[in-house]
């Protein structure tokens, strides 16, 4: 039998835990929190659980054949990446990453590596949505009119990804299986009522080839629960209602033409019968014998990208205020922001801004919002986020990696295997290496060791990064320090070497610990400390 770990094992990764752990697959849980891996070694006795990801990587402890993404969107390509690049095969949790450049490499690594990998567009594995796949099929429906989806709730409300990225996927996914075609025109509105900038509901229309429409509406600020999937035929209408105890129902109504007058004739609902088994059960099995069997995922890497292509367009349109997308202008308008003489538009004319004197390469990417100021160059291959403020005299890349609201201060070079995750403040002339032991006559460019840089860390002016090292999350690496091992979450490091004097909070404010407790004085966020690992408490 093939084992699994689980990565990511808190509000849905429990139940791939469970599933997995029943189907006699589960070979590792990884999680960073270690309630939560507490909680899971009493109930799974004798699974190794695991906090750090490159240890359960290492494989020493617990080999693995396959392991399961269910962090945060925002880590879904490096951790999934990791896993392919060390001849895994991988599920990732929808969406399968955040851009369709990250996507497309995670494609082209599993087929390289000869593994599998697949998306968790779990309604495809639904049996009311196999039998609406089959309806349509058959020609019951007839010809197909129109499609649209409800996804509402009142419920979790995310910080990390907006109401579209976090919902849409799944109707995005079933309706391009079910129509077999993808849209040729996207448009999407929304609105951002809790935080800004990060929408809470959705409108998405996509226009496909063969005259058929499809609305997508999705919301996490709703009285009720509601998830139900129309598609309405010339023949017959079906509605897939997850909610419902009775999941598919059919409505043979039509309309007929008296004196040139349409007139609606109702007809008597029908119940689909549908043989059910738990969706998600469905899908892990699913994984297990396409590995086991060498077959392609019903939803595979290639399906997940095309999702991938429709969010990311949406997203374009809703950055736009609900501008109309024809599909692969996005890819379109990344070709034209990145000619290799030097650009200076405004923010208006490009959702990005260039200062005259920088360079941006070919085959680079930049986030709405980011401005790029004096002679600075951006080299092929690199992504950098929405809303970051890149500063004089900086150079990223090549394929160097920048996530969002990152801030970048003059003087610094972020080279290839340099990753910053989102919200990542560099001071002036912070230094990063990818060469352990660098030698000018002799090339060493395939030793490169990787730096990663988590979410909410701040380096310090002047400070020296030595590469292969991770900076956790919110850490805090004072002016002039040189980092020679890897830096906890929330960690204070100050000298050469660098060592912890301190935890600071997300805020920014030294925390004073009494008894391993902390509560910051200035935003009152609470935390835990055991050992050097400290971690939010409440």
């Amino acid at each position: 039998m093939v084992k699994v770990a689980v990565v990511g094992s808190g509000y849905w990764g429990k139940n791939l835990v469970r599933n997995f752990h029943t189907l006699g697959a589960l070979g590792a849980i990884c999680d960073r929190d270690p309630r939560v891996l507490a909680k899971f070694k009493d109930m799974y006795k004798g699974i190794p659980a695991y906090r750090d990801f490159d240890n359960l990587l290492d494989g020493s402890a617990a080999p693995v054949e396959a392991m399961v993404i269910a962090t945060p969107a925002e880590h879904h390509y490096n951790l999934a990446k990791k896993g392919l690049l060390a001849g895994k095969h991988v599920f990732v949790e929808k969406p399968l990453s955040l851009t369709e450049e990250e996507g497309q490499d995670l494609v082209e690594l599993a087929e390289q590596n000869q593994v599998i990998l697949m998306v968790g567009h779990i309604l495809q594995y639904h049996s009311a949505v196999i039998k609406l796949k089959e309806l349509v099929v058959s020609g019951e429906l007839g010809k197909i009119q129109y499609l649209y989806s409800n996804r509402l709730n009142i419920g979790k409300i995310r910080a990390e990804e907006n109401i579209l990225w976090s919902f849409a996927p799944h109707d995005i996914s079933v309706i391009l299986m079910l129509l077999g075609e993808m849209p040729e025109t996207v448009y999407a509105t929304g609105g951002s009522y809790l935080q800004q900038q990060i929408p809470d509901t959705t409108l998405t229309t996509l226009d496909f080839p063969g005259g058929v429409k499809a609305h997508i509406f999705v919301s996490w600020l709703h009285p009720f629960k509601e998830q139900k999937l129309v598609v309405v035929g010339d023949k017959k209408m079906a509605v897939f209602d997850d909610v419902s105890r009775e999941k598919l129902f059919l409505y043979p109504h039509k309309i007929e033409w008296i004196n040139r007058i349409p007139k609606a004739c109702k007809a008597e609902t029908e119940i689909v019968p549908v043989q059910m088994e738990e969706p998600l059960r469905a899908e892990c099995k699913h994984f297990l014998e396409c590995i086991e069997n060498n077959h392609l995922p019903k939803t595979d890497g290639h399906e997940g990208l095309r999702v991938l292509q429709v969010l990311q367009a949406s997203q374009e349109s809703l950055n736009q205020n609900g501008a109309t997308i024809w599909l692969g202008q996005s890819s379109r308008l990344k070709a034209e922001r990145k000619p290799r003489k030097p650009l200076s538009l405004e923010p208006s004319a490009l959702s990005y801004f260039v200062h005259e004197s920088s360079y941006i390469d070919d085959d680079v990417e930049v986030g709405a919002g980011t401005r790029i100021w004096h002679f600075s160059h951006i080299l092929t291959g690199s992504r950098i986020g929405q809303n970051c403020t890149i500063g004089q005299n900086v150079v990223i890349g090549p394929d160097a990696a920048v996530g969002n609201g990152c801030k970048i201060q003059n003087n610094i070079s972020v080279y290839k295997g340099v990753i910053l995750e989102d919200e990542v403040f560099c001071g002036p002339s912070v230094v990063f290496t990818n060469v352990y032991n660098p030698r000018a006559n002799i090339r060493r460019m395939d030793e490169l060791r990787s730096t990663l840089v988590k979410k909410g860390a701040t380096l310090g002016a002047n400070c020296t990064i030595v590469c292969g090292r991770t900076i956790g999350s919110y850490a805090f690496i004072g002016a002039g320090a040189v980092v020679t091992n890897d830096v906890p979450d929330y960690a204070l490091m100050i000298g050469s070497p660098a060592r912890i004097v301190g935890y600071m909070c997300e805020c920014g404010i030294k925390l004073n610990f009494n008894d391993n407790r902390a509560q910051c004085k200035t935003c009152e966020k609470s935390y835990k400390k055991e050992g050097n690992i400290v971690f939010p408490a409440n």
